[in-house]
């Protein structure tokens, strides 16, 4: 059963409601014979479905006007069907298709028959069951609002038989007993429903059996004698649904519809994220079909599957085998050509050649121009996979003007809850993520995700996208915990839908690797950037940018770990991907020149680290606004740079800029401001202008404490320029203090050999040597 509700729209049903529903309009509408029996034979024998004796019966004695009887016979039938319709398992709904048409035709039969015999006058009918206590959490917030049953729905005129039943559930102890009480008007517009008395397999005359997708409005909720573990839930049938819901399945099912059922049914399986039972339906469907027309539509339907299985190779084998068809069968201008020309474009957009890509969506939008209406569904499409192409090429202004023109035309075109809406935001959301204007991003992100929410499956893939993009907001604005979890909620939803080399995990173990690292959890770090690497190297091509992304990550660790040599291999190595492959001013450019130059700051050639730098910076002040957080990196980098040159006043100048541009763009307590707090802190201390470094690293201290963990490398940091500050100013017990607060992080998470720690013993050990001399 589900039980989706909303606290805030009592009116809310839950997606899975529309899918199946959509589902059993496209299986009742189907024809069916001998040979899909047999079939659902197969399967269950397969599968282990149910005993050997019961599937030999069932294929031997089932018939159309058997269907109720064999649902309420005590075998795997009734619990196969009805676990089906609610997890939405797309497998046995179709093999069970038969099946479940002949039971709804047989109620509707029977309803028919009986429906005078109520004389129009309501009456009340009961079913007892046990809910997981969190469900029933939600139901009690749903007071006056309504709750959907997706599946077929047996219930009782005997309410002792039926509390009997809700009894029986309280003896597990995560659940609850549930008496409903239904009260149902006939005269009400509903899904049909009929005694069963004559038809069922137990020949009692107490049992109503409605078909799926009844719902009902919630009156009331009581606890029944005073027993915490028993509830009473009154139930009214409705006529009522989701207005928002129902607009969205019609456009839905207007977008599945296909010129047969079974083209129906392999477009819902797509939209619903069931992309190995779409590949088997759309194969058979290839095998079976003569007609030119059909295969192209079969070939592109199964590039689709591959691309959204991350098989990137096969998808556009398929896609260009239906282009093929399609060029010599159609004319020039029309709009399936077009198609073809995006579906391919995406793939050549995913490989990284942006080129190909804007070729094809431009040949796609030049037909659509010529043959469909300013505000067609399709050319939002190519707007926004235009968008897509000057997103990943850097060019963020061109991104934000495509990306807004789809959205101008899907808001006028489509229901406010429509997916494309959610697809449209998340990109503009990028492009201002891209741009650090994250309070925007993080709006726009949310309003994607609340749109995902109502309208698909839990575990569908698009939800880890949000997921995903809503973590890597919280990632740039510090607040490390919230990202994290956000991530990981992506993560699960990817590993339970697709393939272990689909590169959107890649994505993931890339996303909670930055987070590791942003938390110096260095080998975990390492750990999910080296999944990510595995998964980028058997998928795409050896010169795809995200490799170049790969390896930089992975350099950035190596890093961190005080292993040059090798951080300076993997930044090389993206460098060189990146040259090949992407416009000289591209801002990951910007990033491997900065990275390359981290390393040799690092090895003490400060020569080498400036020249990276400034190529850096010049790269960012051509193509990043002026408030740009990249820009504020580069400022600080440079900073540092002709801090270790001595040149002290141009060093405060760059961190003063840096630090002028994070206080405008970050919250006031983030982790980068307090890093330019201690950079400034370092200049004043090194012009002895102790006072004033010391309030700087306090301001950097205070910040840190409240945001990092307690074992933070940055706080190991802070702790050592204070202590040399104390240092500097002999105030040696308060200077022993703080380097060994610093040192006891150090040793938690770096190397023994690592030069921090090599550093601090030696100024550990000055420093005890003077408290000693000191003393004595």
């Amino acid at each position: 059963m589900n039980n989706t509700m909303s606290i805030n729209n009592l009116n809310q049903l839950d997606p899975t409601f529309m899918y199946t529903k959509i589902f059993k309009d496209i299986l009742l509408d189907m024809e069916y014979d001998e040979r899909s029996i047999k079939q659902f034979i197969t399967y269950c024998r397969k599968n282990d479905c149910g005993s050997r004796v019961n599937i030999d019966l069932f294929e031997k004695e089932y018939h159309a006007q058997s269907a109720i009887w064999w649902y309420t016979y005590p075998s795997f039938i009734h619990s196969m069907v009805n676990y089906a319709l609610c997890s939405m398992e797309g497998d046995t709904i179709i093999n069970m298709g038969f099946f479940i048409r002949d039971l709804h035709q047989q109620i509707q039969q029977l309803h028919q028959q009986q429906i005078n015999s109520y004389h129009g006058k309501p009456f009340t009918v009961y079913r007892g069951q046990g809910f997981r206590k969190s469900d029933f959490e939600k139901l009690q917030k749903t007071k006056g609002g309504l709750i959907s049953f997706n599946n077929f729905l047996t219930t009782s005129t005997d309410k002792e038989v039926s509390f009997g039943f809700a009894q029986c559930a309280v003896t597990e102890p995560d659940k609850v007993g549930i008496l409903f009480q239904m009260s149902i008007d006939p005269q009400i517009k509903s899904v049909p429903f009929a005694s069963i008395e004559d038809v069922n397999y137990f020949k009692e005359g107490d049992e109503i059996l409605f078909s799926m997708h009844t719902v009902f409005r919630v009156n009331a909720i009581t606890q029944i004698d005073d027993n915490d573990q028993i509830y009473q839930v009154e139930l009214e049938l409705t006529s009522d649904d989701d207005q928002q819901l129902r607009l969205l399945t019609d456009q839905i099912r207007e977008e599945v519809r296909g010129s047969t059922g079974w083209q129906s049914l392999g477009k819902l399986l797509l939209k619903i994220g069931q992309f190995n039972k779409a590949e088997e339906l759309y194969n058979v469907l290839l095998e079976q079909t003569s007609d030119e027309g059909e295969k192209a539509l079969y070939y592109n339907q199964l590039g689709s599957v591959h691309y959204n299985q991350g098989d990137y190779e096969k998808a556009i084998w398929y896609y260009k085998q239906g282009l093929e068809i399609r060029q010599k069968t159609l004319l020039l201008n029309h709009p399936d050509l077009a198609t073809s020309y995006n579906n391919i474009g995406v793939v050549y957009n995913n490989f990284g050649e942006y080129s190909k890509a804007l070729s094809y969506y431009e040949k796609a939008l030049k037909i659509q121009e010529d043959t469909l209406s300013s505000n067609h569904p399709d050319v939002a499409a190519s707007f926004n996979n235009i968008g897509g192409v000057y997103h990943k090429m850097g060019e963020y202004s061109k991104a934000l003007s495509f990306y807004e023109r789809a959205l101008k035309i899907r808001q006028k075109s489509l229901p406010s809850n429509h997916l494309d809406l959610a697809i449209s935001y998340n990109n503009i959301g990028g492009v201002c993520h891209n741009m650090t204007e994250y309070s925007k991003a993080l709006s726009l992100y949310e309003k994607a995700l609340e749109i995902q929410q109502k309208t698909l499956p839990s575990n569908h893939p698009d939800l880890s996208t949000s997921y995903s993009n809503i973590g890597a907001v919280y990632t740039n604005m510090g607040e490390y915990s919230k990202a994290l979890s956000h991530y990981e909620k992506a993560l699960e939803i990817r590993q339970k839908t697709l393939s272990s080399y689909h590169l959107d995990l890649a994505i993931s173990y890339n996303n909670i690797g930055g987070v590791c690292h942003n938390m110096t959890e260095y080998s975990k770090t390492l750990s999910y950037y080296e999944k990510a690497l595995e998964i980028r190297q058997r998928t795409l091509p050896s010169k795809h940018p995200d490799l170049a992304t790969s390896y930089n990550n992975i350099g950035v660790v190596y890093n961190n770990f005080g292993e040059y040599s090798k951080a300076l291999s993997f930044h090389e190595k993206a460098l060189k991907i990146q040259e090949d492959t992407l416009s000289s001013n591209h801002p990951d450019m910007a990033a491997s020149y900065n990275n390359i130059g981290g390393v040799y700051h690092k090895m003490g050639e400060y020569s080498k680290a400036l020249s990276f730098y400034e190529k850096a910076l010049e790269i960012r002040e051509k193509t990043l606004s002026s408030n740009h957080l990249d820009l504020a990196i580069s400022y600080n980098n440079l900073g540092t740079v002709y801090h270790n040159f001595k040149e002290y006043p141009k060093a405060l100048s760059f961190y003063e800029k840096g630090l002028e541009i994070q206080q405008k763009a970050l919250p006031s307590g983030h982790p980068d401001v307090a890093t330019s707090y201690n950079n400034i802190g370092a200049v004043y201390s090194n012009m002895r202008e102790y006072s004033k470094a010391l309030w700087f690293y306090e301001q950097a201290l205070e910040i840190q404490e409240k945001t990092l963990p307690s074992n933070h490398a940055d706080l190991a940091t802070s702790f050592n320029n204070v202590g040399g500050v104390y240092h500097n100013m002999a105030e040696y017990s308060k200077a022993l203090l703080y380097y060994e607060r610093a040192l006891k992080i150090w040793r938690l998470v770096l190397s023994p050999s690592h030069p921090h720690i090599k550093n601090l013993k030696e100024n550990f050990e000055l420093v005890r040597k003077k408290i000693i001399k000191h003393v004595s």
